[in-house]
C-alpha cells in the first residue's frame, strides 16, 4: 500500500485515504487563529517546564524545547515563519516546525496534552490579556469624560426624557452619567476577567492524562489564579468568551447611546456642540456638510457586535460534551468584538476630550419647553400645596404660557398668581434655569457643587485601578 499523505500530518496514522483539498482548506483555522501564537508558545513553554519537573523530560531535552519555541517566536514577531494551511491551525503548525528544527525531542512535548486543552487554554490566554488592555481603554476613556464634567460643570443645557424638554441639567452632570455606565461595564469586565483566569491545561482530550502532571505548576506559570476543577467541561466550554461578548455587547450599546446623542447634538437643529474636524468627514456633493462619521460607525458596529453575541450563544447552544469542532467557529466573532471594542473605545478617548460646547445655545435651548415647571411645583408644594394640586396650577401655568408664547420665567408675577395665591415674588429664583440647577444640591443631583464632588469621588476612584 502506498504511504497515504495524511500519514505525515501529526494525527495521520490512523487514515488510510488522503484529506480533500476542499475539506482541508475547509477545517483549517491557520489563517485566523495564527493571532494566538504567543499564548501558543507560552503555553507550550510552561508544558515544557511542567513536564521537566515531573521527569518526564530530562534538561537537555525541555532546553531544546524551549529553545526551539523561542525561535519560532521570534520568527513569527520577524514575520519570517511559513504557515501551512495542510497543518491546519496555529498549534500544529508550531509543533510541525519545532520537531524539524530539533528533531525528535520536539515530538515529545505533546506528551500528557491534547490540542482540545491546548486550544482552550490559548483562548483564555488570550481573552486575559485583552481584557486588561480593554479595562485601560475604558479608563482612558471615563478619565477625558470626567476632565468635560469638571470643565462643564456648570454649563446648562436641556435635560430630556422621550426626547422632549423635561428639566434643565448641566453639561458635566450628563458627562457623568455616561462615566457611571462606564463604570459598571468596567466592573461587569473585570467580574469576567476572574472566570477566565482559570487554566484547562493538563485536562488534555476530555479525560486527563496519566502521566504525573502538575497543573497547579503550569497555571501558575502562566499566571492564572488556578486550574479548572473538570476536564470534560475544560476542554468544551466556551461560556468565558460568550460573558466577554455580553460585556461587549453591552458597552457598545451605550456607547452606541452616546453616538445617538453626539450626532443629534452635532446637527444644525441643536448646534450644542462641535467635534473635532479630524473625527469628522465631508459629503462629496455637499460642500458644506461636516459629517459625524465616528459616532455613526460605533453606532453601527454595535450591531456588529451584538450579532457576535448571538453567534457563539447559537454556537454552543447544541453541542454535547466534550470537545466538538464546532468550536473552531469561536474565533473569528472573539477576536472581531474585541478589535471592534478597542477601537471603539480608543476612538472615544480621543475625541471627547477635544469636544467643544456651544453654551449659548445649549441654554437658549433650555429656556425653551418649560423646564423649570417641576421647580414651580416644587416651590407650591413648598409653600403647603398638595403635590397633586401643584402639578395641576402649574399644567394651567404652562398653558397660559403657551397661548402667551412666553416661558414661566417671562410671566409676571400677577399673571402666576392668577393660577395660585401661595405665589409671591421669591418665585423667579427657582424659576431660572441657575437656579433650579442648583436647587438639586444632593448626591447624584445636578447641582454644579454635586458634580465636582462626583468628579473628585470618581477620580480618586480610578486612581486606585
Amino acid at each position: 500500500m502506498s504511504k497515504n499523505k495524511d500519514q505525515n500530518k501529526l494525527w495521520g496514522g490512523r487514515f488510510t485515504e488522503a484529506t480533500d483539498a476542499f475539506v482541508q482548506r475547509f477545517t483549517a483555522s491557520v489563517d485566523f487563529d495564527r493571532r494566538l501564537f504567543q499564548q501558543d508558545i507560552d503555553g507550550s513553554v510552561a508544558h515544557a517546564k511542567m513536564l521537566a519537573k515531573a521527569g518526564i523530560l530530562t534538561a537537555d531535552e525541555v532546553s531544546q524545547i524551549l529553545d526551539g519555541l523561542e525561535s519560532i517566536r521570534q520568527d513569527i514577531s520577524d514575520e519570517k515563519f511559513e504557515w501551512s494551511v495542510a497543518l491546519e491551525d496555529v498549534h500544529m503548525n508550531i509543533e510541525a516546525a519545532l520537531t524539524s528544527r530539533i528533531g525528535d525531542v520536539g515530538k515529545k512535548l505533546h506528551t500528557g496534552r491534547s490540542r482540545n486543552d491546548q486550544v482552550a487554554t490559548d483562548i483564555r490566554l488570550y481573552v486575559r490579556g485583552e481584557i486588561d488592555q480593554i479595562a485601560e481603554l475604558i479608563t482612558k476613556l471615563q478619565s477625558a469624560l470626567l476632565g468635560v464634567a469638571e470643565k462643564e460643570a456648570s454649563t446648562i443645557m436641556p435635560g430630556f426624557t422621550h426626547l422632549q424638554t423635561a428639566q434643565p441639567v448641566s453639561f458635566g452632570h450628563h458627562m457623568m452619567a455616561w462615566f457611571e455606565m462606564l463604570n459598571r461595564d468596567y466592573d461587569r469586565l473585570l467580574d469576567c476577567r476572574k472566570r477566565v483566569n482559570l487554566s484547562p491545561l493538563g485536562s488534555a482530550a476530555l479525560a486527563g492524562t496519566t502521566y504525573p502532571i502538575d497543573r497547579v505548576f503550569t497555571a501558575e506559570l502562566l499566571g492564572f489564579d488556578a486550574p479548572t476543577r473538570n476536564s470534560l467541561d475544560s476542554v468544551s466550554d466556551r461560556d468565558f468568551a460568550i460573558e466577554l461578548a455580553s460585556f461587549a455587547s453591552i458597552l457598545m450599546m451605550h456607547l452606541s447611546r452616546f453616538s445617538e446623542e453626539l450626532v443629534l447634538w452635532t446637527s444644525a437643529q441643536f448646534n450644542f456642540i462641535d467635534l473635532p474636524d479630524r473625527f469628522c468627514t465631508g459629503s462629496s456633493i455637499m460642500p458644506q456638510k461636516k459629517n459625524p462619521d465616528v459616532p455613526e460607525l460605533v453606532r453601527g458596529k454595535t450591531g456588529r457586535v451584538h450579532g457576535h453575541l448571538v453567534s457563539l450563544l447559537t454556537l454552543m447552544k447544541s453541542q454535547p460534551l466534550a470537545y466538538n469542532k464546532d468550536n473552531q467557529e469561536d474565533k473569528e466573532p472573539l477576536f472581531d468584538l474585541i478589535d471592534t471594542v478597542k477601537d471603539c473605545l480608543f476612538a472615544y478617548s480621543e475625541m471627547m476630550p477635544a469636544v467643544n460646547c456651544n453654551k449659548d445655545e445649549m441654554y437658549a435651548a433650555a429656556k425653551q419647553g418649560y423646564a423649570t415647571a417641576t421647580d414651580l411645583a416644587d416651590y407650591l408644594v413648598k409653600k403647603g400645596m398638595p403635590f397633586r394640586d401643584a402639578h395641576e396650577v402649574v399644567g394651567r401655568s404652562v398653558a397660559f404660557g403657551i397661548e402667551q408664547k412666553k416661558d414661566l420665567a417671562e410671566l409676571t408675577l400677577t399673571e402666576l398668581q392668577n393660577f395660585s395665591d401661595l405665589i409671591a415674588e421669591d418665585v423667579f429664583e427657582v424659576l431660572t434655569l441657575e437656579g433650579s440647577v442648583a436647587a438639586r444640591d444632593h448626591i447624584g443631583g445636578t447641582a454644579p457643587t454635586q458634580v465636582l464632588a462626583a468628579v473628585a469621588t470618581a477620580k480618586a476612584d480610578i486612581s486606585k485601578r
